[in-house]
């Protein structure tokens, strides 16, 4: 017995769609909608079909990213952080007490050694020091009439014993001659006394003076200033609203990295031992140095003890109080060791490209310059930069554009 074929079994095994023999010879209205239906339904797979072959292929890989090496670093046995230290450094400060009336200087300034840098108020130190002047001036006439009194009494006294010599003279007349003498003595060394007081004290007037102004004590730099024209500058900061130091100088030329060395570490470092330095604002740049101290104090509390390493050539982009990283090495890295290299996994190379992804995870073939080689690395002299992702290893098969999903982490 033979069912009838439902519209449904017009599709063929053969999985194409076949229109229905009623619809082929015509009929009723009804007939005519439903050629439509399926004539719509097919144009619907046919779309979705040729949308489904259009999308790329998803492959699952594993990657690696271009990274930055330095040879040197074989040599490293010991790591350490710390700061960029000037050895030399003041801060400097007025031993008087007044009003900042004078600042010629500001951050960043570079002086000489003996350049005025501040001034304070000096009216009432001054006044003393003309105060001083004047007696000095009044001493010196005090002197030299006590000296003129001096040589009359000792011509007196000569006069004396040659007439009391010849008897022209008592002796009482003598005595009294020598008495007056001694007594132009005693007056004439203490005038010479007096004056030798009114210099001194003129000198420490002097000084004070010279106190109120702030000078370089040596060529350097202002890396700090604290006080303002105006403010009130007392010694050590003593009063309120006061002020101590004026600013803070510091010699660049004496900078040095001082980094915190872990006891139990400190077996790995020496004077003299070479270095590599890197400064967190240069860190494409790498500096050779050497360890010049090891400063013979423990701190109890981070239990390190300080490491002084000396650069071999000074930058003048060094500043105080950078971040720096310091590695200690067995011994000095040749220019060529300390320059970085950028590699990628050997199994990332293959025909001289590598398989870049792009920003939507999409692989691109990329032709590249490849350098030196190892057993797992190759080095890239042109055409992939620092923290690109590559395909490592290269898959079969693999196309341009094809979108790639990189492995779970287990």
């Amino acid at each position: 017995m033979t069912n009838a074929q439902s519209p449904s079994s017009s599709i063929s095994k053969a999985g194409l769609l076949q229109i229905p023999q009623e619809l082929k010879a015509g009929g009723s209205p009804g007939n005519s909608t439903r050629k439509w239906r399926w004539i719509a339904l097919a144009v619907i797979v046919l779309a979705v079909a040729a949308f489904v072959l259009a999308q790329p292929r998803k492959l699952t890989a594993p990657t690696a990213q271009a990274a930055l090496v330095t040879p040197s670093s074989e040599l490293v046995t010991l790591t350490a952080s710390g700061y960029l230290v000037a050895q030399r450094r003041a801060s400097l400060a007025s031993k008087a007490s007044g009003r900042l009336v004078y600042l010629g200087v500001r951050e960043g300034s570079r002086v000489k050694e003996g350049d005025l840098l501040a001034r304070l108020d000096s009216r009432d130190v001054s006044a003393q020091l003309d105060a001083s002047n004047a007696n000095i001036t009044l001493a010196r006439g005090n002197l030299a009439q006590a000296q003129a009194e001096l040589r009359d009494a000792n011509a007196a006294l000569e006069r004396a014993r040659e007439l009391v010599a010849k008897n022209f003279a008592s002796p009482a007349t003598l005595d009294s001659a020598i008495a007056r003498q001694q007594r132009a003595q005693a007056s004439a060394d203490s005038m010479q006394a007096a004056l030798k007081a009114a210099e001194f004290t003129a000198t420490a007037a002097r000084a004070a003076r010279d106190e109120t102004s702030i000078h370089a004590p040596f060529d350097g730099v202002v890396v700090s200033k604290n006080a303002n024209v105006g403010d009130v500058i007392t010694p050590f900061n003593a009063a309120a609203e006061s002020k101590g130091a004026v600013l803070t100088l510091a010699d660049l030329g004496t900078l040095e990295a001082e980094v915190d060395v872990s006891e139990s570490n400190l077996g790995k470092v020496s004077t003299g031992q070479p270095c590599e330095i890197v400064l967190d604002a240069l860190p494409d740049e790498r500096f050779s140095g050497q360890v010049v101290s090891i400063v013979p104090t423990v701190d109890r509390a981070k239990a390190t003890v300080k490491v002084k390493v000396r650069f071999d050539a000074l930058d003048p982009r060094f500043l105080p109080d950078m971040s720096v990283r310091v590695s200690f090495l067995s011994r000095a890295a040749s220019d060529d060791e300390r320059k970085p290299r950028l590699i990628v996994p050997k199994a990332a190379v293959q025909n001289g490209q590598v398989w870049k992804l792009d920003a939507e995870n999409r692989a691109q073939a990329l032709a590249v310059k490849t350098g030196r080689e190892t057993d797992s690395s190759v080095e890239i002299i042109e055409g992939l930069a620092a923290g690109d992702t590559v395909l490592n290893p290269v898959p079969a098969g693999i196309k341009p554009g094809t979108l790639i999903e990189k492995p779970a982490r287990r």
